[in-house]
């Protein structure tokens, strides 16, 4: 097993969906196969609009052939484990390349850099990941501290090559993963409810709104903001019991089960429609929606 970079673009012109496959061909089936079982980083490169850089990472359960393309192949991510970064991580800091492992004898990006599938040191693996989730790497447990005391450090131990893995079980965590969620989901709905419209926050700077999942974890739904929608409380209540529920053309439908219509549609933004994050790659995708209207909308 390895760690692995996929390279992937939101306009990408392969049928991927990252928190759940990548499709990649052939040529890739080797280094992606290398990857099984262990986490990859995606990278956005550089020429793609609103670069993402390294954006997020994942965990590959199985590679397949793909049954609809001739010559391709799907990498299948392990449920639950796919995580967006809070910080989207530049391909270069100030002091150099992130991805030391690109560099040559000479010290120059190797060609390497332009594979769409390629190994990654866990050292490299390791800078990346703390740098993309910054704050919150302060939820996951010093590698040579007691159980006991998970979460009440005061420092941080740094990585060193002997502990690189140990420190990557903990990227499952639910308490991490929850807070991280919360935080990219709010930030790409400037922690505005998508129902109401309402954008509270109290007296200690706490926004209202809560993030609610469209797929939700217990069915395998992925922590990537298009399966995240920013609620309040009354709304999140309301969604996950399928009493409303979104359109693809995110008209907020309200299910006949509802005993107080004219009290829910006064609580409904005046357009009728959810409002949505102006990037288009955290907009709610239209999988995560029809899911919840098939399997949770009371219609």
């Amino acid at each position: 097993m390895t760690f692995g970079v996929f390279i992937h673009r939101s306009d990408s012109i392969y049928e991927d969906s990252p928190a759940e496959r990548y499709q990649f061909p052939s040529q890739y089936l080797a280094r992606v196969e290398a990857c099984v079982g262990d986490w990859i980083i995606y990278y956005e490169p550089r020429k793609a609009q609103e670069s993402r850089g390294y954006f997020a990472i994942a965990k590959i359960q199985q590679v397949i052939p793909d049954p609809n393309v001739a010559g391709m192949y799907v990498a299948v991510i392990e449920p639950g484990s796919y995580l967006d970064f809070v910080n989207p991580v530049p391909f270069r800091a100030a002091d150099g390349l992130l991805e030391q492992g690109l560099l040559n004898e000479q010290g120059k990006i190797s060609g390497r850099a332009q594979s769409a599938v390629r190994p990654i040191s866990p050292v490299d693996f390791n800078r990346i990941t703390e740098l993309g989730l910054a704050e919150d790497i302060a939820l996951l447990p010093r590698v040579d501290a007691p159980p006991a005391f998970l979460g009440m450090e005061q420092t941080q131990s740094p990585f060193q090559y002997g502990k690189e893995r140990s420190r990557v079980s903990y990227l499952t965590s639910r308490i991490l993963r929850d807070s991280i969620f919360r935080r990219i989901v709010l930030r790409a709905y400037d922690a505005r409810c998508a129902i109401t419209s309402l954008k509270l926050i109290n007296g200690r700077g706490r926004a209202e709104v809560e993030a609610a999942h469209i797929r939700p974890v217990e069915a395998n739904g992925p922590d990537i903001v298009s399966n995240g929608l920013a609620l309040s409380g009354t709304a999140h209540w309301m969604f996950d019991r399928g009493l409303i529920s979104i359109a693809d053309d995110h008209e907020i439908m309200i299910s006949r089960h509802v005993n107080d219509t004219a009290g829910v549609r006064a609580m409904i933004n005046k357009t009728g429609r959810l409002l949505t994050p102006a990037r288009a790659v955290d907009q709610p995708h239209p999988h995560f929606l029809r899911w919840h209207r098939e399997n949770c909308f009371k219609a």
